[in-house]
């Protein structure tokens, strides 16, 4: 081991600022959060080849003092906190001081600013942390910053950003989240001298979020819960079964006003999309958590992304209940479109993998409205009002397509039923509460049906003997290929490929009640089959009364409506 030195300042710097900035966002991130807590009302971002060359940050906020402004390319130089005890009541987005300091080290940069007391403004130029020239000039109130040439003196870095394309989707991916949770300024974001983003202020959190991300206001759900006894409330926009994502793109969570990463968060969002979602397709949502500042500690990483919270088991069990009752309990149901977007899919469903236990159909935590929380509002944008349960109840069967698809009138609608899907969901809950209560009702062969299988079935179905027994499925070895099938649960009209639906999917002995009914409840009831109409009716009677009756157990829709609207432009009717 060689002798222990002091490093110099120039490599200090340049170490910080590879922890701070990593790429062009990182300056974007850090220079927004300076104008936000400017309290600006008017911010724009301007990027030239995705930031690489020029990143420019303007706002209308109240400006630096020119005494301040050499002070603030200092490390640790900040006018948000003084003392220890600040860091645990953070409420500011920046308070650390070293995101100047760190791009200074690797850009060139020139910053004006005006206070909105101060008759003149101060221009201030830096290059690799050193000051170049200081001049006073003319300009409006606020705040203007150019960072020029990043990374020009650490080459390494500069060698691994991406390309331009890359680059730009980090940027935009960085300067989104901010629109969203600051609805009432404006922003605009310019690359290469081309606006691509404006957004006016709007007067409520549903309307910035259906300009800046493009989706339409009435396949949102929007909801607000208040617990004041413990200091905590949530504000949710989810995305129902018609928002569909091939990526988590946008998925957003702020907690006091900070975007922020957090695996439990999402993870439990994530985990309740996936009961109405294939698994190759994502939700759309945004979680909005208020709380005391000293109990959230934004200093655990030097960007600030990720936090930890004091209470966070409980903030999830309140998250839980709430996206229940409005994601799964009182969303809508699939949406007939004139346009297939390029977020639709298309292609074989495959079945969830099975990971963390997740809330299935237990009774979710019942939010303590009387006690503790208060439901504040609900509110769904645009012309369909009424949930999948509503508009069912009184539907009346027309009749059937394709010996597929059951036909329902209802109002000014037409509501189309994939009886296959329908059918899975209905034994799938039922199997689930018999798995959960441990009372599986069996229908006993007295002839056993034998199944051959593969060396990976056969392996499956040897280690997993304990499983399939508590499932209801009795078997026994028939010879070296072949198993012989005693018995099988009543509700499946198709045991054979009940059991091979559990074989095919992997250990079984891993795999959580719900995912072993899930497995045996696929093919429950074959396309093809025609229905009479009271057998459709009761069908439709069934669903209403499941817990979660958007879609089927392994993310298909389980019902499409289609509008008279929608009809009537087909047929070019005004």
């Amino acid at each position: 081991m060689g002798r222990v030195r002091i490093l110099p300042e120039e490599v200090v710097s340049r170490i910080a600022a590879g922890e701070v900035i990593e790429r062009p966002a990182s300056v974007v991130k850090e220079l927004v959060e300076n104008s936000l807590d400017a309290q600006a009302s008017s911010l724009s971002v301007t990027v030239s080849r995705a930031g690489k060359s020029l990143v420019r940050v303007k706002d209308d906020g109240i400006g630096i003092e020119t005494d301040d402004l050499e002070k603030i390319f200092l490390r640790h130089a900040t006018s948000k906190i003084s003392r220890v005890a600040d860091l645990n009541t953070i409420t500011s987005l920046g308070f650390r001081g070293e995101a100047l300091y760190s791009i200074a080290a690797v850009s060139d940069i020139i910053l004006r600013s005006r206070a909105r007391q101060a008759g003149l403004g101060s221009e201030l130029h830096v290059r690799a942390g050193e000051k170049v020239t200081q001049r006073s000039l003319s300009m409006p109130p606020g705040t203007e910053i150019e960072v020029r040439e990043l990374f020009f003196n650490t080459p390494a870095r500069r060698k691994f950003l991406k390309s331009e394309e890359t680059e730009f989707r980090q940027v935009l991916a960085t300067f989104l989240p901010y629109t969203l949770v600051f609805p009432s300024l404006r922003f605009t974001l310019i690359h290469n001298d081309r606006v691509f983003l404006t957004l006016n202020p709007e007067e409520n959190l549903m309307d910035r979020v259906a300009s800046a991300l493009n989706v339409p206001k009435r396949y949102l759900l929007e909801a607000e819960f208040d617990f004041p006894d413990e200091n905590l409330h949530l504000k949710l926009l989810l995305g129902d079964i018609n928002l569909r994502r091939v990526r988590r793109d946008l998925q957003f969570v702020f907690i006091n006003n900070r975007p922020v990463y957090s695996r439990s968060i999402n993870g439990l969002l994530n985990e309740n999309y996936r009961k109405i979602l294939p698994p190759e397709l994502q939700g759309v949502f945004l979680v909005f958590i208020l709380l005391p500042p000293e109990e959230v500690d934004v200093n655990v990483h030097p960007t600030k992304r990720e936090v930890k919270l004091v209470r966070e088991s409980l903030i999830l069990s309140r998250l839980q209940a709430a996206v229940e009752k409005i994601l799964l309990r009182q969303g809508k149901m699939k949406q007939a479109s004139g346009r297939i977007s390029a977020d639709n899919f298309s292609g074989k469903v495959a079945e969830p993998t099975s990971g963390k236990k997740q809330a299935g159909l237990s009774e979710p935590a019942e939010l303590p409205l009387a006690e503790k929380g208060t439901f504040l509002a609900e509110r769904t944008e645009g012309d369909y009002s009424g949930s999948l349960r509503e508009k069912l109840t009184g539907a009346r069967y027309v009749g059937s397509f394709a010996a597929k698809y059951l036909l329902f009138e209802s109002s000014r609608s037409l509501i189309v039923i994939d009886q296959h899907a329908a059918h899975e969901r209905i034994v799938y809950e039922q199997l689930f509460r018999q798995l959960q209560e441990g009372r599986v009702q069996v229908q006993h062969l007295l002839t056993p049906l034998v199944l051959e299988l593969s060396p990976e079935e056969k392996l499956v179905w040897a280690e997993g003997q304990k499983e399939l027994e508590r499932l209801g499925f009795s078997t026994t070895l028939f010879d070296s290929r072949s198993v012989a099938l005693h018995s099988y649960p009543v509700l499946l009209q198709y045991p054979d490929i009940s059991l091979r639906n559990l074989l095919s999917g992997g250990k079984l002995k891993h795999c959580d009640v719900e995912t072993l009914a899930r497995r045996a409840c696929r093919q429950a009831v074959m396309a093809g089959e025609g229905l009479k109409a009271e057998e459709a009716i009761s069908l439709k009677d069934e669903l209403l009364k499941c817990e979660q009756p958007f879609a089927c157990p392994h993310g298909r829709p389980v019902a499409v409506e289609i509008k008279e609207t929608f009809m009537d432009q087909q047929f070019l009717r005004k």
